[in-house]
């Protein structure tokens, strides 16, 4: 009977489940006496309550002088008679008259009265200082039905029931028994245990079998156990195998197992056979069979099957030797197509498998798949995993790896040696590394691995490993060298993609550290752009956008033919010239002379030492937009035209004059200057969109046209249109600026004529300060009037006529006098005794920013002033 033998365990159970029932019965019982106590307190409180209420004399009693001694003794009396434990009569107020110690009464009543005095009953469930009760009020009505006095009795929960306690005692009795009969039952049951398993504990049972069943499969030979009746009772695994029975061939007759006839008819024979050889399948197989009835035992037969086939083996040798000699060249031809670390590691576990192993996983150092040479001691990054089924228990691919030091992944990184780890059950080492997982991998069925370093030179970039599931034999030394060589050839191809993305890395950060990450603050276009890096790596494309005096902003968009580090630097080096050139206020045809001219003087100084690119091949295009004039003047370098979209829709390419690429000189460059509505969209780009391998730039451009009138009023809108014309990752870099442009009003804006007196200087004064104050820029009226004043001054004692005076109120308040010279007034610090020469200086002091730019007609010096 003890717990250890089935029957002590059905015993146990039996207790528990009767000890269960009587615990359920006893809790129904209370539970159910509980509320039977709770209803018949709440009946009994209720009559008592109502009778009392109700009763001849008491609405008379309520309205005498001295209801407390009319009403106590008949309220005890009722108490004691009825059997409750409080009968309190109060008035509507809830004082009372009446109460079973006479200390309480005149007292308020202790409870919920509100719905009595309204005529109701209330009946709660309250704690008081006798226990746990029942409370009942009820009002005491008067002949015209109103509420004279109220009526309270209560009864505790205790002094109801007492059935419980007549029926546990048969509960327990009836538990008694089911306990015996469960005792009785269990020794019969152990007692027959033991007669038929010959008197073995369950430990020698299991013992046994496990014995049985470990030397039964684990036999090199197949052993077959059939009936009388020629129907398969067992066979070990190397009898499936041998024989490529079916998985339920168990309980099946010999002949319906798909064997040949004459082994099928041998099996079911069940005659002595003795080292007879047949063929089965591609396999010689040695054959003997005795039968199972010669010492009284069952009918049937038992039959032992060898694998004989030892030329064949010598020739399946030959044809792995084949096999793994293409499985290298595939490897030399199919790994490293790609400078893509991802990738070929992909295509090393996608080649191993299943010609090599059932499972293949690449983990490489987070520092080479960012093409940064590999950190010792770092955790590694799982890159590709590949296998015959995809419900493996094997870590992730993405998923970051630290393998512990006893790991054979661990021992390759740190040794640069291959290890083998013929059987996995048995390597507390591996295991050690997550015990859960591993015992999930070893439960899969994988049994076998082989650690391989990825080695390119003395750089350690990784492990791959290969793991054995569906082949029973552990990887072997042959399958080692094999391992080796295949790991060694596409460790070059990842070293090779390594050095590449590092390359590409270093210059997409430099590409991106040189485009603008920001766009500089302005009110006269609205601008979206795009940048997209071309697919074979980081170009030349770049675009900026520069604010010029007097509310203009000009646009540039460049192309630099190429890829890679020259582009990326070269391209850097024209954003910055234009930078400066722009800070002259150039004409856009002058400012590409200019730049035209560097470029040229940078071929010149700086030629190919290794023959590579040089800058010959850089395209641009400038634009400068004046929101006052709404004109926009463009000149463009070999650079595609741009696009306008006019507020109706309508989609056009100006014809701007076309001029060489930069770098090639010989040509001048022409402007055109186009009057732009506001709300139209001007269009910027390089070649990549519009230029492709598949198609010339006509197709391209009537493919934007089409782009552009079907896309949103936004400029946001218009680039996500646009770019709809490219594939995910384009052949070449894609540039994009999208400007809605913008207009300064004629109420932002104030002009006037000066003459060419001194004495006009007050006037022109006098007429700022007016507009200022309608501006609502009061405070900006002082300093105005001095840099107005020395600028007119300057214009009337250097320049020329006409002299004009303008006002812009934008961002900022400018403040512009032009006249016909072209003398350019310049900054200079006056001595102490100098009697002038202290105008510009005051002027650079007062305004944020100044300037002179240039026009056909003469200058126009500036200032300008942040708003307060």
């Amino acid at each position: 009977m003890g717990g250890r033998s089935v029957a002590g365990q059905v015993f146990v159970l039996q207790v528990v489940i009767v000890l269960l029932l009587v615990v359920s019965a006893v809790v129904a019982q209370v539970l159910q006496v509980r509320h039977d106590s709770d209803l018949e307190a709440q009946n009994r409180s209720l009559a008592v309550a109502q009778s009392f209420a109700n009763a001849p004399g008491t609405v008379a009693a309520l309205r005498s002088k001295n209801p407390t001694a009319l009403l106590q003794p008949r309220a005890e009396a009722t108490r004691k008679a009825t059997g409750v434990d409080f009968i309190v009569v109060m008035n509507t107020d809830g004082i009372r008259y009446t109460h079973p110690k006479p200390d309480r009464i005149g007292k308020k009543f202790v409870g919920t009265i509100a719905p009595a005095q309204a005529g109701h009953i209330v009946t709660e469930h309250v704690h008081g200082t006798i226990g746990p009760l029942v409370q009942v009020v009820v009002p005491v009505k008067a002949p015209d039905g109103t509420v004279v006095g109220l009526v309270s009795s209560g009864i505790t929960t205790a002094h109801v029931g007492g059935a419980a306690d007549q029926q546990l005692p048969l509960l327990l009795a009836s538990a008694a028994a089911a306990l015996a009969l469960a005792t009785a039952g269990t020794a019969l049951v152990s007692r027959r245990l033991l007669r038929q398993t010959h008197g073995l504990g369950p430990s020698e049972m299991t013992r046994m079998y496990e014995h049985h069943d470990a030397v039964l499969h684990a036999v090199r030979e197949g052993v077959l156990i059939v009936s009388g009746e020629g129907r398969l009772l067992l066979a070990n695994d190397e009898a499936h195998r041998l024989l490529d029975l079916p998985e339920d061939a168990e309980a099946r007759h010999v002949l319906e197992l798909g064997l040949d006839a004459d082994t099928a008819g041998l099996l079911a024979s069940g005659r002595v056979a003795t080292d007879e050889v047949r063929l089965v399948k591609d396999r010689l197989l040695a054959i003997n069979q005795r039968p199972t009835d010669l010492r009284g035992g069952p009918p049937g037969s038992v039959t032992t099957l060898r694998d004989s086939t030892e030329l064949r083996a010598l020739s399946g040798r030959a044809e792995v030797a084949r096999e793994r000699l293409d499985m290298l060249y595939d490897a030399g031809v199919g790994i490293g197509t790609s400078l893509d670390v991802s990738r070929t590691a992909e295509e090393l576990a996608g080649l191993a498998v299943p010609r090599f192993a059932d499972f293949a996983t690449v983990d490489l150092f987070d520092a080479v798949i960012e093409g940064a040479e590999p950190r010792p001691g770092t955790a590694l990054h799982r890159t590709a995993c590949s296998g015959v089924r995809e419900d493996a228990p094997l870590y992730p691919v993405g998923r970051r790896i630290r393998f512990v030091a006893t790991s054979p992944q661990a021992r390759s990184l740190a040794t640069g040696q291959s290890v083998v780890e013929p059987r996995l059950r048995e390597a507390s080492g591996w295991r050690a590394q997550d015990l859960e997982r591993t015992e999930q991998v070893v439960e899969y069925g994988i049994h076998s691995l082989i650690s391989v370093p990825l080695r390119a030179g003395s750089l350690v970039l990784g492990v791959a490993t290969f793991w054995r599931s569906q082949k029973p034999e552990p990887f072997d030394a042959e399958e080692l060298a094999l391992a080796e060589e295949l790991v060694a050839r596409a460790a070059v191809s990842i070293d090779n993609a390594r050095r590449y993305t590092r390359e590409h890395s270093m210059a997409v950060t430099l590409q991106r550290s040189l485009l603008p990450r920001s766009l500089p603050d302005q009110s006269a276009l609205e601008i979206a752009y795009r940048y997209l890096p071309a697919q074979a790596g980081v170009g030349g494309d770049w675009f900026d956008v520069l604010p010029l005096s007097g509310a203009r902003v000009a646009l540039v968009v460049g192309d630099v033919v190429g890829h890679g580090l020259h582009a990326a630097a070269t391209m850097g080096r024209l954003r910055t010239a234009v930078h400066n050139f722009s800070a002259l206020d150039l004409p856009p045809d002058e400012l590409l002379a200019l730049l035209d001219e560097l470029v040229a003087r940078i071929d010149q100084d700086e030629p190919p030492a290794d023959g590579g690119a040089v800058v010959t091949g850089a395209t641009c295009l400038y634009a400068v937009y004046d929101p006052v004039a709404r004109r926009c003047t463009v000149a463009r370098a070999g650079h595609p035209p741009p696009a306008v979209v006019r507020p109706d829709g309508s989609v056009d390419f100006p014809d701007v004059p076309a001029g060489p690429p930069l770098g090639l000189g010989g040509l001048p460059f022409e402007a055109a200057e186009l009057e732009l509505p506001e709300g139209s969209r001007l269009v910027l780009y390089t070649d990549g969109l519009v230029e492709d391998r598949d198609r010339d730039i006509d197709e391209g451009l009537e493919l934007l046209r089409t782009a552009l009138k079907r896309a949103g009023d936004s400029p946001e809108d218009t680039c996500r249109a646009v770019l709809d014309l490219l594939p995910a990752r384009p052949s070449d870099d894609v540039a994009l600026i999208v400007a809605r442009t913008r207009t300064l009003g004629a109420d932002r804006v104030a002009e006037w004529q000066v003459p060419s007196e001194p004495a006009a200087v007050s006037q022109v004064r006098a007429a700022v300060t007016r507009r200022l104050e309608e501006w609502g820029l009061d405070d900006l009226a002082f300093t105005t009037e001095l840099i107005l004043s020395e600028l007119v001054t300057n214009a009337i004692r250097y320049g020329r006529g006409p002299i004009g005076v303008r006002l812009l109120h934008d961002r900022t308040l400018i403040c512009e006098v032009s006249d016909s010279s072209t003398t350019s007034p310049h900054l200079r610090y006056a001595a102490t005794t100098d009697e002038g020469g202290r105008g510009l200086f005051l002027v650079a002091q007062l305004a944020e920013r100044w300037g002179t730019r240039y026009t056909p007609s003469g200058k126009i010096i500036w200032a300008g002033q942040p708003l307060p």
